[in-house]
């Protein structure tokens, strides 16, 4: 199984656009040795050729021609994306897919509720049915049953349902419905190698704790240090429980979490701009690396 991280950061990347705290300022005036970093997606493929995307970033252009395996260029008009799955109907998931509508029409594989939320609050699919198609929805279950995508038969996908928080346009917002938002377990049906990926993560059950045991990689929320971090740097008043995010320190943080998985490689993706494991001089990194957990970033490549 490849894996490809196409971007890393949480919604804004990172410097994100309008902000000036100590890391967007750092990063921008070359005084934070820190590295850019675009809106979180992944790519997976079990044969290096044919790519499915784990979410839609805004930032897919850049993304995509950061990554020449996703246009061969084959042909006048080409790609390698395979299918496309929504992991929740966040904007910082799902906008990319505007950008992608010259190659409509895309199987996209997603739950009920988050066909919902872009068939109503923020109707995706019924703005892209204009461009050959548009979007041909793929539903995914919530009973753990797996499924494939045709491209990467190899490749055997299950949906864990996870607790976050809906978008602002979801009427499930500030109450998370089973269906919102979905972690993976990703299965190489030859080697047995697996992934577990979860990018919006707020909770942690003995059910989740379970299916990332199973899994040789986790790839999860790396959003927030401290639940209180965007009032601290006074960017915000939203907790990270508050957004769906578990902070990485505190009881009952990330961190407390990794530390029952010692077989796993770890890797934190969908980093906020404000979140000081950013900063690889930090010591918020270096306690990172003490517990043998990595920072994702753009471009990352994982083999598995």
């Amino acid at each position: 199984m490849h894996i490809r991280v196409l971007g890393s950061a949480a919604g804004g990347g990172f410097p994100q656009w309008n902000c000036n705290c100590r890391q967007c300022a750092g990063v921008r005036a070359g005084s934070l040795r820190a590295q850019r970093r675009t809106q979180s997606s992944i790519a997976l493929s079990d044969n290096g050729v044919d790519w499915v995307l784990c979410n839609a970033s805004p930032d897919i252009r850049v993304q995509l021609e950061s990554f020449p395996a996703l246009q061969p260029a084959r042909q006048l008009r080409d790609t390698a994306i395979a299918g496309i799955i929504l992991m929740d109907s966040q904007i910082d998931h799902c906008t990319g897919l505007l950008s992608l509508r010259e190659g409509c029409p895309h199987a996209v594989w997603c739950t009920e509720r988050v066909h919902q939320d872009l068939s109503s609050g923020f109707p995706l699919f019924n703005m892209l049915t204009h461009w050959n198609g548009g979007l041909q929805w793929q539903p995914i279950g919530l009973d753990r049953a797996p499924f494939s995508i045709a491209a990467c038969a190899h490749l055997e996908f299950r949906a864990i349902p996870l607790v976050s928080n809906a978008p602002p346009y979801s009427p499930n917002r500030g109450n998370p419905q089973p269906g919102d938002t979905i972690g993976l377990f990703i299965e190489d049906r030859r080697s047995g190698a697996s992934l577990f990926y979860a990018p919006g993560l707020g909770q942690v059950d003995d059910e989740l704790l379970g299916w990332m045991q199973r899994a040789d990689c986790l790839l999860l929320d790396g959003t927030l240090w401290r639940d209180d971090e965007m009032r601290l740097c006074e960017v915000g008043q939203s907790l990270g429980r508050d957004m769906g995010h578990l902070a990485q320190s505190g009881p009952g943080g990330m961190l407390e979490v990794l530390e029952g998985f010692p077989r796993q490689r770890k890797v934190l993706i969908h980093i906020n701009n404000t979140n000081p494991i950013l900063d690889p001089d930090s010591a918020e990194r270096a306690e990172l690396e003490r517990r043998g957990i990595e920072v994702a970033y753009d471009g990352l490549h994982i083999d598995l």
